[in-house]
């Protein structure tokens, strides 16, 4: 039972720290262009000379 006293609160705080984290990224714009990076991947510099 006082496992889970300990668990439970640091749980707890891990996944407030995980919800920071995410509107942390949001903030500081890591989900503006999605598109782009998934096409970049398909464009092929060594033919571009």
């Amino acid at each position: 039972m006082t496992g889970l006293a300990i668990l439970i609160p640091i749980a707890l705080g891990m996944g407030g720290l995980g919800l920071l984290a995410f509107f942390w990224a949001m903030r500081s714009g890591q989900f503006d262009d999605l598109d782009g990076s998934a096409n970049r991947i398909l464009i092929d510099e060594d033919d571009q000379e």
